[in-house]
């Protein structure tokens, strides 16, 4: 279960630009992480 507050574990993912953007990047900063499920599918 996730807890706020709690520290997230690092992970990089593809940009727009096709470079790799890793959470490391954001260290000290505040970050929101939302994902669309079923963002561009027929779903």
């Amino acid at each position: 279960m996730i807890e706020i507050g709690k520290e997230a574990i690092d992970f990089c993912v593809p940009s727009a630009n096709h470079d790799e953007v890793c959470l490391k990047d954001y260290s000290g900063k505040w970050v929101v992480i939302f994902f669309y499920v079923k963002d561009n599918t027929s779903g």
